[in-house]
């Protein structure tokens, strides 16, 4: 069974910085590509971050790029996902993805004064 439990979330400051973390099994992680998507109060699923299947290709939306930094470390089963210069728009439940259409669960970011 595949799962994705993301962690890492939770209340910053605006300008404040996060790490969130992403446990993957139940399936050959280092084969996949996997992307980072989040669900803002009211709104659809926004992809955030994508990295290849050896880390060595990432891609971002532009509403994040300079600030969030992704990778992966494939000994671990592991996504990670760095966020930076946080502002309130980045407000969103976070969730992990393969490349395959699997979601995990996600991981609560607020940011607010």
């Amino acid at each position: 069974e595949v799962q994705l439990v993301a962690s890492g979330g939770g209340l910053v400051q605006p300008g404040g910085s996060l790490r969130l973390s992403c446990a993957a099994s139940g399936f050959t992680f280092s084969s996949h590509d996997m992307k980072w998507v989040r669900q803002a109060p009211g709104k659809g699923l926004e992809w955030v971050s994508g990295i290849n299947s050896g880390g060595g290709t990432r891609s971002y939306a532009n509403s994040v790029k300079g600030r969030f930094t992704i990778s992966r470390d494939n000994a671990k089963n592991t996504l990670h996902l760095q966020m930076n210069s946080l502002k309130p728009e980045d407000t969103a439940v976070y969730y992990c993805a393969t490349d395959f259409g699997t979601r995990g669960k996600g991981t609560q970011v607020t940011v607010s004064s």
